[in-house]
């Protein structure tokens, strides 16, 4: 789709819905087009391709004490089409319960146009056999980095591009384009009956950007050789380190407690601690939505707001909330422009690119520093409890005994209470990873409590 088709699509979106009798609306337009590959072995196991596009429409029609609002969406962008979902959405509003708080934003929206390096479109020329041949490679040095390396889960690519176009009634507009491209290999390791997987992955807003389809395969297969042995440990309470590849899982969990909807439903144990120490004076994490070639960059949110960067902890202090307009008028705030949406869905906040500012140890180091205790590599299952803080996760890992990796360990079970767990963080690492929206370095929690034999 043309760019001006887009806009087009936008405009009559906006046009028909307020003819209908919205008092005020907005129109959401999403084009993606999406590969995906995964060889196993020589094998390749699928190829699939997808394109297509969604228009989302949200009306908003006024009440006595409030507004009232529907959303809906399509993939057919005919004219007769739009214009008859426009009017059925104003109908749906009219139908709806009014709510005081809702509305578009109420501050001024966004009016730069900034390049944020999220789409190289040289990109856009790289075939599937190329890609395919990206995973082949992977795949092999996998294999070839030791012979206990005898199977795989498969080499899996994926390169994704999207367009964006929204515009509301106060007179926003705006669009821009992005992709995002992946290289996932998870090897498996046999030995003395012992057989273990692991993974690595290298993801960017550019095919330049990722690493070295060899060296993802390579550093898979070093993981999963490291896990052959694996033990249980007798229960014990002792020094936790979270990795950079499962570190952001706590940040996850900080994220959703921070989240404005959660702080005003009271579902998080954060609600009423703004202002307030809630973590080690270490720990400093930052939301900023305009890093150049974040995975979760963008000019604008999902209300036209523009991006930002925020201080959600502060040398441990609860600075700021995660908010949109809605979650802000509900708590008396302002939108934070970390406004999410899809086509099909109403706004809600999320973080946008979240990581946590790094410290000046190696991983290493850190190591070395703890007499005797867990380096946890993979979480497993979801025991998270936003409104306690209660923490409990399967984990898998590394044994350290006097400042050193002794053997790995597996079947065992971490617990402690997210908001203990914060302040306790006495060490944060240098080496801060990006595999995703969230990022962590290294985090050692001085105690937590290890439940094996």
């Amino acid at each position: 789709m043309s760019g001006d088709a887009g806009a087009e699509a936008i405009e009559r979106a906006l046009e028909q819905t307020l003819r209908a009798g919205a008092d005020a609306a907005d129109a959401l337009l999403v084009e993606s087009d999406s590969l995906e590959a995964r060889v196993r072995g020589e094998e390749i196991d699928f190829v699939k391709q997808a394109r297509g596009h969604t228009l989302g429409i949200r009306a908003l029609v006024r009440g006595e004490s409030g507004l009232r609002s529907a959303l809906t969406s399509t993939s057919d962008l005919r004219g007769d089409v739009v214009d008859r979902m426009a009017q059925e959405t104003v109908q749906l509003a009219r139908a709806t319960e009014e709510d005081p708080f809702a509305g578009l934003p109420e501050e001024d929206y966004a009016r730069d146009d900034v390049d944020l390096a999220l789409f190289d479109p040289a990109d856009r020329d790289v075939s599937v056999e190329t890609r395919i041949a990206a995973a082949r490679a992977a795949e092999t040095a996998a294999r070839a980095t030791d012979p206990r390396i005898e199977n795989s889960e498969g080499s899996q690519v994926s390169s994704g591009f999207s367009q964006v176009w929204l515009g509301d009634s106060r007179g926003f507009r705006g669009s821009y384009r992005s992709a995002t491209h992946s290289l996932f290999s998870e090897p498996i390791a046999r030995e003395n009956g012992s057989m273990q997987r692991d993974y690595w992955m290298t993801t960017s807003r550019s095919l330049a950007g990722t690493d070295a389809p060899a060296d993802v395969g390579r550093k898979a297969a070093r993981r999963a050789l490291r896990r052959l042995g694996g033990r249980r440990v007798a229960t014990c309470q002792a020094p936790v380190i979270f990795d950079p590849v499962t570190a952001p899982s706590l940040l996850g969990h900080l994220a959703g407690c921070a989240n404005g909807y959660s702080v005003y439903r009271q579902t998080s144990f954060l609600a009423d601690r703004m202002g307030e120490q809630i973590a080690s004076e270490a720990l400093t994490v930052v939301d900023d939505g305009r890093k150049p070639g974040g995975l979760g960059s963008r000019p604008f949110d999902g209300e036209g707001q523009p991006t930002r960067r925020t201080t959600l902890i502060e040398g441990g202090r609860l600075a700021s909330w995660l908010l949109d307009s809605y979650s802000a008028r509900k708590l008396g705030s302002a939108t934070t422009g970390n406004a999410a949406r899809s086509a099909g869905g109403a706004p809600s906040a999320a973080p946008s690119n979240l990581w946590v500012e790094p410290g000046e140890r190696s991983l290493e180091e850190i190591i070395a520093s703890t007499e005797r205790g867990l380096l946890v590599t993979e979480l497993i299952g979801h025991g998270f409890q936003p409104v306690t803080g209660d923490y409990s996760r399967g984990a898998v890992g590394l044994w350290i005994e006097g400042g050193e990796i002794a053997y790995p360990v597996e079947e065992i079970t971490i617990a402690g209470n997210l908001g203990q767990m914060l302040l306790d963080i006495d060490a944060v690492g240098s080496d801060l990873l990006w595999l995703g929206r969230l990022a962590a370095p290294s985090l050692r929690v001085a105690q937590m409590t290890i439940a094996g034999e």
